[in-house]
């Protein structure tokens, strides 16, 4: 009877034990490997998830070779090379450490990381030139599938991630639709031209940073950055934790600031209130940048006011205040209420003014300006400057006469804090949460389109484009090819010489390709001077695939238009070199536009310009000593010349002088 007792205890608790580890193993992968996939061909790929720890974890492929098992860690980690075969397929997957987890209908071919701003992620929906018929032929490119990344934030570095539709998807309208209209005329051009299948990652968000997007390794030996990601590292998880901090922070900020800037008197920010002494404040117009009216300075930290009459039916009644672009942020008041914090000058300004702020007569809006160089004010459409009765819909214009006022030196105060869940641009916070994760899955190399964002600090971004460049291909551990788009032209059209930061933006864009294995698509002449986000993105899809076609696949193709490559100085004149020259000539057969030419006084006169050869001659009636050239160094230049491949020349100049 013992020994019956003890083998009746002894299975119990083998049964105890048994139910207590679970039934099947569970081995899990991140959602960007999923049915439809493309892995890279011909490539060492990495393939990692999660398991029970110190189970074998076993990979079977339906391709020669593609077998590969590894063991889970002690915190279940695995992770293990498999090597994939030429382009093709469709494959299948098998992964397995007790349990199956069988992936189905797998390409082999090109992975594309396709990043930036609004302008490639601009969808096709968005009603890009021909997008009725890219969505009606959708379901014919069963060779290229879509990853969607989802927008996210994060202080720190995270291996999770986000992904639209749960994983890859095949090409259908409802797919496309909502899919990067350049990343997909990028890959069906690719696919076309190479035969291979495509894989697109898009990753990217609209109105964003390239610093945004970069490493804090990279960024912190960036003196600007310093005190933004320490500020990060000591953000907790919890989001109400973060918020809390945030509001704290920014108490210390204004109090911190009080105690430097004038705008404030014993610890009051006067200058919001209505009763400001506008003693010392000076008359410009709004929109404009304060430099084109004859203002200097206006940069750091300065003011704008404007004083509105209201009638006494919308006395009580909620408003709408459309603001906009603000060069680079504002802080907004009315009527002595704080009412809106927006970040980066492309942004448009909508702030709501609740009824109880709203009164007849007079009603005041003071604007409190951050500018990090360049141009600075408040820009837009008049139609976009204006106070809207929700109610009624009636519309009290704000555009004309403002008034303006200077008051501390950015450099002289604290730095502000950053809002976790309400500001996508703080350094790093997208790097950490939509690159980051994906640094380990194989892919050919990158495109890139960005920079509208950080125009007003073009200086900063000849170090910061660059910089990204390096940082991406460290992480991942190879140096892919990056392409990248030069920023489209945009506003109104040039009529006479110009201080342009876009001509700027465009130039730390063109010497980027000093990096080895970028090149660049020029977008001069397809920009909208009304809209910031062109239509024409098949032609630049195109444009970065002739640059991959030529640099990645070896193709006997003409990559770029003209690109400035020296010049020289002929007595009254200059002549200007070129790569990619060959053919030179105008797009709509005229003569040479856009061509700038200055001496030693630094004014600069509309060059008569000729081809000769692959060279361009400049010259002047009033340039007798000719020192600078410059070229579409405008918003928006009227420039026309391309090579005989039909593609622009990227807008140059010859000279560094400073503004």
């Amino acid at each position: 009877m013992k020994r019956f007792a003890s083998l009746a205890l002894m299975a119990a608790a083998t049964m105890m034990m048994a139910m207590s580890l679970p039934l099947h193993a569970k081995v899990t992968m991140p959602p960007f490997f999923s049915d439809h996939m493309v892995l890279q061909h011909s490539a060492d790929v990495k393939l990692w998830g999660t398991a029970e720890p110190g189970a074998t974890v076993k990979i079977k492929a339906s391709w020669k070779g593609g077998h590969a098992k590894t063991v889970a860690g002690p915190d279940g980690c695995w992770s293990l090379t498999l090597r994939t075969p030429g382009p093709g397929g469709p494959h299948t997957l098998t992964v397995s450490d007790g349990e199956k987890l069988t992936f189905s209908d797998i390409l082999t071919g090109e992975v594309w990381l396709c990043g930036g701003q609004s302008n490639m992620e601009m969808k096709i929906e968005d009603k890009v030139t021909g997008w009725e018929q890219e969505l009606a032929e959708s379901a014919t490119h069963g060779n290229i599938r879509l990853l969607h990344v989802s927008k996210r934030i994060s202080a720190k570095p995270v291996d999770t991630i986000d992904i639209e539709n749960g994983g890859w998807t095949t090409v259908t309208p409802e797919t496309l639709s909502p899919f990067s209209a350049t990343a997909w005329f990028y890959g069906k051009e690719i696919a076309a031209r190479t035969g291979m299948p495509v894989g697109l990652i898009e990753s990217c968000w609209g109105g964003t940073l390239i610093e945004s997007w970069t490493s804090a390794r990279t960024l912190e030996p960036i003196e600007r950055f310093q005190a933004q990601i320490d500020m990060l590292r000591e953000m907790p998880d919890d989001k109400q934790a973060r918020h809390l901090i945030f509001e704290q922070q920014v108490a210390r900020w204004e109090e911190e600031m009080a105690k430097v800037d004038f705008a404030y008197t014993d610890g009051r920010l006067v200058w919001a209130q209505p009763e400001a002494d506008l003693e010392g404040w000076t008359a410009c117009k709004v929109p404009g940048y304060l430099q084109w009216q004859g203002l200097s300075g206006y940069h750091g930290f300065f003011w704008m006011r404007r004083e509105v009459e209201l009638p006494a039916s919308w006395a009580g009644q909620d408003l709408e205040l459309r603001l906009g672009g603000v060069d680079d942020d504002d802080c907004t008041w009315f009527n002595g209420e704080f009412v809106g914090h927006t970040e980066l000058c492309v942004i448009q300004r909508r702030y709501a003014i609740p009824g109880r702020l709203v009164r007849a007569g007079r009603n005041t809006i003071a604007v409190r300006v951050r500018d990090s160089g360049g141009l600075s004010g408040i820009m837009g459409d008049d139609s976009n400057l204006h106070l809207r009765n929700l109610a009624t819909g009636e519309m009290i214009p704000i555009s004309g006469d403002w008034l303006c006022r200077e008051t501390v030196d950015p450099g002289k105060t604290p730095v502000f804090p950053i809002d976790l869940d309400n500001n996508f641009n703080g350094p790093t916070t997208l790097y950490n949460a939509m690159i980051h994760p994906l640094r380990d899955y194989r892919i050919r190399g990158v495109i890139w389109y960005q920079g509208e964002s950080n125009s007003s600090a073009a200086a900063d971004y000849k170090v910061y484009m660059p910089a990204l460049i390096r940082d991406w291909r460290q992480v991942w551990g190879y140096n892919f090819p990056f392409y990248f788009a030069q920023i489209a032209s945009y506003m109104k059209e040039q009529t006479g010489p110009e201080r342009s930061e876009w001509a700027e933006l465009r130039e730390a864009q063109l010497q980027s390709l000093a990096v080895a294995g970028t090149g660049m698509a020029v977008l001069i002449d397809i920009g909208e001077a009304g809209d910031i986000h062109p239509k024409n993105k098949a032609d630049v899809g195109r444009r970065l695939a002739l640059n991959a076609l030529y640099g990645t696949y070896g193709q006997d193709v003409v990559p770029s238009g003209p690109l400035y490559a020296g010049y020289s100085i002929e007595g009254d004149r200059i002549r200007i070199r070129f790569d990619w020259a060959q053919g030179l000539r105008t797009a709509d057969g005229e003569a040479l536009k856009g061509f700038w030419i200055a001496g030693p006084d630094r004014v600069f006169h509309p060059g008569t310009a000729v081809i000769d050869g692959e060279t361009v001659v400049v010259s002047s009636p009033e340039v007798s000593n000719a020192l600078s050239v410059r070229y579409g160094w405008a918003n928006t230049p009227p420039c026309n010349l391309v090579n005989d491949a039909m593609l622009p020349a990227s807008p140059f100049r010859t000279d560094c002088w400073e503004r």
